[in-house]
């Protein structure tokens, strides 16, 4: 599956486009009360040259939300990778607090096709950030970084490379509170292990940590063993293992591990579970809301798929 559209809303404000056929006189609402997209169009200016006319347009001093779309990709002349600029800026925008770097659709790229660079300069460039959604992995790096006010990370790819995975949870975050990453399966570069896994499920650097996702994975048995002992669970009040190839091995370890009563929420959506292991998982959980939607059948009887990949 793709993804085909673009946000309309996020960080709980209306999205409103910059992008290379927006007029720079345009009429613009206040720059706090919008989430603002920027990026260009196939064969249109370059990133580089939207950005620009956007922070001429607009006082990004009072910009506390930015949805970066499209920039391109490496064989195009004009593509320009965003966190540089966004790095470089970073004296203009001296509110933002929330970012969704690759506000991408199917149409522009599919998400494992999204090339990106490294994205920690983001962190020291952008102290107060509080927000960071990062949608494609191809190129993607990152090195463990500290910051006190981030409180919400997630990626979403067909495959997160480990090395990502290693740097999140080597990561000092002591006020996370909401971590979402979409694993991905190994032929779009997700070769992140359960091991490489461990430093997360123990919550030591994730004190304030109470929604875990882990999901899109093609090893999703596999984690949902791991998470039925991880110390994490425990202070957690929603647990994601959706989108994945869950099968009812997964989730008899789920049910033979911790206690998962005290979760508010438990996401299974798009799963390989049978009926009677899906009545077994709610008739475990009375008061949990268990999202066991979008059953699937695998393919071939053998080939258990994830729900984004390409």
């Amino acid at each position: 599956m793709s993804i085909h559209a673009h946000l309309h809303r996020y960080g709980g404000l209306r999205v409103v486009r910059f992008d290379d056929e927006t007029k720079a006189d345009g009429k613009f609402p206040p720059p706090d009360q919008a989430a603002w997209y920027v990026g260009t169009t196939f064969n249109g200016e370059s990133f580089g040259d939207t950005f620009a006319r956007f922070m001429k347009a607009v006082d990004t001093t009072r910009v506390t939300t930015l949805v970066i779309g499209y920039w391109g990709a490496s064989h195009d002349r004009s593509c320009t990778y965003p966190v540089e600029l966004l790095a470089e800026a970073a004296d203009s925008f001296p509110a933002l607090r929330a970012l969704f770097l690759g506000d991408i659709v199917g149409e522009e790229s599919e998400i494992s096709w999204i090339e990106h660079s490294d994205i920690t300069p983001l962190f020291t460039a952008f102290p107060g950030l509080e927000s960071l959604e990062v949608r494609g992995a191809s190129e993607l790096r990152l090195e463990p970084v500290r910051s006190d006010r981030l409180q919400t990370l997630r990626f979403e790819s067909g495959g997160l490379p480990a090395e990502v995975v290693r740097a999140v949870a080597a990561s000092d975050l002591p006020n996370l509170r909401y971590l979402d990453m979409w694993l991905g399966e190994e032929n779009y570069g997700g070769n992140a292990t359960v091991a490489d896994l461990a430093p997360l499920l123990s919550g030591e650097r994730l004190p304030a940590l109470r929604h875990l996702g882990l999901e899109n994975s093609e090893i999703q048995d596999e984690i949902a063993a791991a998470v039925a002992s991880a110390p994490v669970v425990a202070r957690l009040k929603s647990l994601s293992l959706a989108m994945g190839a869950l099968t009812d091995r997964g989730a008899e370890a789920l049910l033979a591990g911790q206690p998962l009563t005290h979760l508010d929420v438990l996401d299974l959506r798009h799963h390989f579970l049978s009926d009677a292991m899906m009545q077994r998982v709610e008739a475990a959980l009375p008061g949990v809301e268990v999202d066991l939607s979008d059953q699937q059948e695998p393919e071939d009887e053998d080939w258990f798929f994830i729900e984004v990949s390409e």
